[in-house]
């Protein structure tokens, strides 16, 4: 089963496996691409909405992982989807791949070349050089603003 994100309907991604997606990602699309999402969800793609505690545990592994701050609610429930469904992921976004990985799901890219390796992300002040585990509004020593460091 594959698990569709926003864009296998923008790439025109097709598989012969079974499909599904979730209905956030078709609030995300509009014109063509939402008429795509409508057509395959027509033929037979299932439209599937998560439970809450797939969500709260692809949220902690996002934590984890230090992607959460770059994932939507949207792709954390296509992420859950894919756990509870023990789906494959379809998507072309780093970060949704990353807390994939982190949680032993298939991930299939698109257009682009999918991640190479689990990252985990350290967050590092940019005015006193310190670095966190988890991303902060700012620094807790200087008050600095955090960016996303990778960690090798």
């Amino acid at each position: 089963m594959q698990v569709l994100d926003s864009s296998a309907f923008i790439h025109e991604y097709t598989t012969d496996e079974d499909v599904v997606s979730i209905p956030a990602v078709h609030d995300e699309l509009t014109g063509e691409v939402a008429l795509r999402f409508d057509a395959m969800e027509g033929s037979g793609m299932t439209v599937h909405v998560p439970a809450p505690e797939a969500v709260d545990r692809v949220r902690r592994a996002a934590k984890g992982s230090g992607d959460a701050a770059e994932l939507s609610d949207t792709d954390i429930r296509l992420i859950a989807t894919a756990l509870e469904l023990h789906g494959t992921l379809v998507t072309d976004d780093y970060a949704m791949q990353n807390v994939a990985e982190r949680l032993d799901l298939p991930v299939e890219p698109i257009e682009r070349d999918g991640i190479t390796e689990e990252r985990e992300w350290r967050f590092q002040c940019v005015g006193c050089n310190r670095t966190f585990d988890e991303n902060k509004e700012r620094c807790p020593i200087c008050g600095s603003d955090l960016t996303r460091k990778n960690p090798a």
